[in-house]
């Protein structure tokens, strides 16, 4: 394929879904950059695949305005994934991207029950470990062997963190650590606070929050790590299923959560949401789903795994929003 030297705008379009399907006559060559392990490839200015997802079934379609400007805008319109390990994928390729675009303060966030699942339809327990074994996979795919150990990883607990060395972490390179700490008064849901600045070593370089939510602290202590250790530096801190949904949608309500409250002006503001699932059950069920860079998009279930978009938008839907105003009226 040749490309005009022109300043006009050409829009094309890009589908692949296997090997087999991307004759080597077709593969332009372009800006890229690639995951451990294989994944997507994201490209600026003129876009395409250097290499092919390891999920066969994995399909990226994308829709590219192309012009001499090296700074042209791309869209890619991922679908709703097919399973876990194309979730990983596909999640691992929003935080490399949204790194690129030097995001300090990112959220991933989907539900562990199963990817049609909404939360509550797990026992907690389960829900959490689901989420530390999900969490491994992620690192053990996004993250290279030599940034293991500058890689800290904080579970909600002390008594988290025993469990992870012992069970799903076992053998290996990350920095495990925790947020919180019991107190003499733990059967009454006292913790104490952790000061971050004793957890923190200054060869860090990528944190993870992992579910953050059992206790109302344990986000608090995660907005004084950014505040404290990522805020102006190279530092990157991402979310692992927060449920910060709670904190956005008024859960706590802010006369006796004050603290809570706050978050929605000084440290929400600050996070960009790199990939989402929340689904609504229901007559009028559906999907709020976003993968960055991409669009926040409303589907529709049609059939076993097909999804259909019934609305889209640039930024963030509240979840009344969705509930009670788009699904009802599509």
């Amino acid at each position: 394929m040749v490309l005009p030297s022109t300043t006009a705008t050409i829009m094309f379009s890009i589908s692949l879904f296997a090997p087999s399907s991307l004759p080597a006559s077709t593969v332009v060559k372009l800006e890229t950059f690639s995951l451990k392990n294989g994944g997507f490839i994201r490209i600026r200015g003129l876009n395409t695949l250097s290499k092919v997802p390891r999920n066969p079934k994995l399909a990226i379609r994308c829709s590219v305005s192309a012009s001499g400007d090296a700074n042209s805008s791309v869209q890619t319109d991922v679908p709703f994934p097919f399973d876990y390990s194309e979730l990983l994928e596909q999640a691992g390729v929003a935080v490399e991207l949204a790194m690129k675009d030097n995001k300090k303060l990112m959220e991933i966030e989907f539900p562990t029950a199963g990817l049609t699942s909404v939360p509550g339809d797990g026992e907690g327990g389960i829900e959490m470990t689901g989420s530390m074994q999900l969490i491994r996979e992620f690192c053990d795919r996004f993250i290279l062997s030599e940034k293991t150990t500058r890689t800290r990883i904080f579970f909600p607990e002390a008594n988290e963190v025993d469990f992870a060395r012992q069970s799903v972490f076992s053998g290996a390179s990350f920095k495990l650590d925790y947020l919180t700490k019991p107190s003499f008064f733990e059967d009454f849901g006292f913790v104490k606070k952790v000061k971050m600045s004793d957890r923190v070593k200054e060869e860090d370089e990528l944190f993870i929050a992992a579910y953050p939510y059992f206790n109302v602290n344990e986000m608090l202590v995660v907005e004084e790590l950014y505040r404290e250790a990522v805020l102006n530096t190279d530092r990157k801190l991402i979310i692992f299923n927060g449920e910060l949904d709670r904190i956005r949608s008024g859960y706590y309500p802010p006369f006796f959560y004050p603290k809570l409250a706050e978050l929605t002006k000084s440290f929400l503001p600050a996070m960009e949401t790199v990939y989402y699932i929340h689904n609504f059950k229901g007559r009028n069920g559906g999907v709020l789903f976003r993968c960055y860079p991409g669009p926040w998009k409303i589907l529709r279930r049609v059939g076993n795994s097909k999804y259909v978009c019934l609305h889209q938008q640039d930024t963030m839907p509240s979840l009344k929003e969705v509930a009670l105003e788009i699904l009802p009226t599509n």
